[in-house]
């Protein structure tokens, strides 16, 4: 049996891209173990980079620390700390705290309206701090005046886009003016 020309063309061409998968096939395998190689020695050049920053960072720290000390010692009068200067817990730092002095100022405290009752009758009235003067809210004077409706409003508002829910707000200020009266 003799093969005819085009049969043996078609094998020809069926072995030639046979061959040209195969080198493709390697060619791939080759670019993909060049890639690899390449992303390791990237990853190693980033960890020399942290390197070495960090030890720039440290002989700067250390070629300054001269000057740091001279600084301290002269200038600002500081020294380093000893080994009794150190707590062991917290409880030892909480110790440290003084009661306050016959002339220590006051400590802060926050004011708040009760609106429940007419709560601007009972105690003190609300002063500006700047001029002295009482301070009367429009909306608890006036809750029908086009101001009282407004600042009513507004109130309403801010209520509402605030991102505590007023349930919980009201909780809250329930529990804080059911302790202010007890």
């Amino acid at each position: 049996m003799m093969m005819t020309a085009s049969r043996l063309r078609q094998i020809g061409w069926g072995v030639v891209l046979a061959l040209c998968v195969a080198a493709f096939a390697v060619l791939s395998l080759t670019v993909h173990a060049v890639r690899s190689e390449v992303l390791v020695a990237d990853s190693k050049i980033q960890r020399l980079d942290e390197q070495k920053r960090r030890l720039e960072t440290e002989f700067q720290a250390r070629a300054s620390q001269h000057q740091l000390a001279q600084w301290n010692r002269v200038d600002l009068g500081f020294i380093a700390p000893r080994a009794d200067q150190y707590m062991d817990n917290r409880t030892q730092l909480a110790k440290l705290g003084q009661p306050a002095g016959m002339d220590a100022p006051t400590q802060i405290r926050v004011a708040r309206l009760d609106r429940s009752g007419g709560g601007a009758s009972r105690g003190r009235d609300m002063v500006s701090p700047i001029t002295g003067k009482p301070i009367t809210l429009a909306a608890m004077d006036a809750p029908d005046s086009a101001n009282g409706i407004l600042a009513n409003a507004f109130g309403d508002f801010l209520i509402a886009a605030s991102p505590i829910r007023p349930a919980k707000a009201q909780t809250g200020a329930t529990h804080l003016v059911a302790e202010a009266t007890e």
